[in-house]
């Protein structure tokens, strides 16, 4: 029997980072779990899809069953032409591979868009919910989150369903989407062998690029209250943009605190020595979907406390695998933090339940196995 040909169209984080002098493509935490379940997967053969802005050294084979195509475009096919040159492209080279199903990861480019216009068996996962995030920030008509909203409402309706990884999202789809089903991201291995050794000194981390929906700014100014009676460090590693008001906000709030420290973006290695040094990850985000940094944290053994909005309900049970707040009271996320930072016993508690679920929930292998039930009945259907 041959094998299940999948194509995976996904972003090259060398042309989304600006970083082609890299030789090796590599991409994003969700996407990179799954390809690491499927390598595992007898009976499929997967080609991944990027598009690329300048020629890249391009790899035949990611892993022996694992193929890698970077499909060129001109640097005005992107979001300025509403990614048609990117659709265009990768309907091209699919029809080379004649897959058996196309998966698009993420409705933040043109991954979902060109997966639900490829002509074939398709189904999309819906990582951010963009028209959510665009509603959340105010963004003005035209603007990036506000073009890239509408899109996104678009390729729902074009899509043979959606994957959404919590109930949250398919309550944001289930209006405009032929077929959803419910499944998680899932995690890297390496996150699931981390030892924690944290330091004496109680060091909280928030794990996210610097945006307003984020929320950073609110939770340095609640947490003042906490710093002037004890000792803390509160670490924020992700990007921020120092040209922009709540990025130059941000900066002048850390700068004169020096119990906060700002790390900046970090990869995968660096974040899980941080993980193993920590005493908890805290994410007071406005609106987020399955936080890529909950569910490792869950595997590492690092307790949480997070938003009570969006999925992160999906993710998280109060008081069992970590706590959950309300992101505009202060006083909430004062005491969720006190109640980790305070009692060692409930911090082990918590993240040992957290680790257990990762384990059961969130393994690559596991994850890889339920994408094929989706893919087989797309195909059925079909």
């Amino acid at each position: 029997m041959p094998p299940l040909k999948i194509a995976l169209i996904i972003g090259d984080q060398r042309e989304v980072l600006s970083q082609h002098q890299l030789p090796a493509p590599y991409f994003g935490p969700a996407p990179s779990t799954l390809l690491a379940g499927l390598k595992q997967t007898p009976g499929v053969e997967v080609h991944v899809l990027s598009c690329v802005r300048k020629p890249l050294p391009e790899p035949q084979r990611l892993a022996e069953n694992i193929f890698y195509h970077a499909i060129k475009v001109p640097a005005w096919g992107f979001l300025k032409s509403s990614y048609l040159p990117c659709v265009f492209g990768i309907r091209r080279k699919l029809r080379e591979l004649q897959p058996d199903v196309v998966h698009g990861q993420g409705t933040e480019a043109y991954y979902a868009l060109a997966a639900a216009h490829s002509g074939f068996p398709n189904v999309i996962t819906i990582h951010g919910n963009m028209r959510q995030v665009a509603k959340s920030i105010g963004a003005k008509p035209f603007s990036f989150y506000w073009l890239i909203a509408q899109l996104e409402a678009w390729t729902i309706r074009q899509a043979g369903g959606v994957v959404c990884l919590t109930r949250y999202t398919q309550k944001q789809v289930q209006s405009l989407a032929r077929k959803t089903w419910i499944l998680p991201n899932a995690v890297d291995e390496a996150y699931f062998k981390i030892q924690p050794d944290p330091p004496t000194e109680l060091t909280i981390l928030c794990v996210a690029t610097v945006i307003s929906y984020k929320n950073q700014n609110a939770l340095i100014r609640c947490l003042d209250r906490v710093a002037a009676k004890q000792t803390i460090r509160l670490v924020f590693l992700g990007g921020v943009n120092p040209t922009s008001p709540y990025g130059l906000e941000f900066l002048e709030l850390v700068k004169h605190r020096p119990w906060c420290v700002n790390a900046g973006f970090v990869d995968g290695s660096a974040l899980r020595e941080n993980f193993s040094a920590a005493h908890m990850l805290v994410l007071p985000s406005l609106e987020d979907n399955c936080p890529m940094v909950i569910l490792e944290a869950m595997a590492a053994g690092l307790p949480v406390a997070a938003s009570r909005i969006g999925g992160i309900p999906d993710l998280i049970d109060h008081g069992v695998n970590g706590l959950l707040f309300d992101p505009k009271d202060s006083s909430q996320i004062r005491e969720a933090v006190m109640e980790l930072l305070s009692d060692p016993q409930a911090r082990k508690k918590m993240a040992d339940a957290g680790k257990k679920r990762a384990l059961e929930r969130y393994h690559p292998v596991e994850i890889a196995r339920q994408h094929l039930e989706i893919y087989r009945e797309v195909m059925r259907r079909r």
